[in-house]
């Protein structure tokens, strides 16, 4: 059992009235087969419940209660992308790399992508991967480059064949 283990924090107490004060928040979500929490939810959409006096996240809780605890280092997914179904057969334990991918967050979106904004492949000689872990297009990087050198070259030619009238105005020569 992982050391944060909900149920843990909580052998000391019947389960039966656990799972009955659990269940009188839970609803069947309309259309889908989802077990929606119909208790207090987090801002996120998370539910949340007080067992005991402790502050719960629904659906790990479920999860525990009915599968077992969750795998040290590991995150739940919602498998119906429901935050608020607490269904345990909706959740599934990954890591949290494979979480945020599997989200719906900007991360995810830019994980998906298989060509930059111009077209060029995030693929082969093409991908350049930052020591941050981003992926970087080196067409699109080179080109960006070439451009910097050419504004660079013709600000410092600029520069070499200006003079500064008295009145301040420049004129090149």
């Amino acid at each position: 059992m992982s050391a944060n283990s909900t149920i843990r924090r909580t052998q000391g107490f019947r389960k039966s009235t656990v799972k009955t004060r659990f269940f009188a928040k839970v609803r069947v979500a309309p259309g889908t087969d989802c077990l929606e929490w119909a208790g207090t939810r987090i801002n996120n959409g998370y539910g949340r419940l007080k067992v005991y006096g402790l502050d719960v996240v629904a659906h790990r809780f479920s999860y525990e209660l009915f599968v077992g605890p969750i795998p040290e280092g590991m995150q739940l997914d919602h498998l119906c992308r429901n935050r608020a179904c607490v269904r345990p057969d909706h959740l599934e334990p990954v890591t949290p790399q494979e979480n945020t991918l599997r989200g719906e967050t900007l991360t995810a979106r830019y994980a998906e992508r298989t060509h930059c904004d111009n077209g060029h492949p995030f693929a082969g000689e093409n991908l350049i991967q930052t020591s941050a872990g981003h992926r970087e297009c080196r067409q699109c990087k080179r080109d960006r480059q070439a451009r910097y050198r050419a504004r660079r070259s013709a600000a410092k030619l600029a520069a070499e064949h200006a003079t500064v009238t008295p009145t301040g105005v420049e004129a090149t020569r």
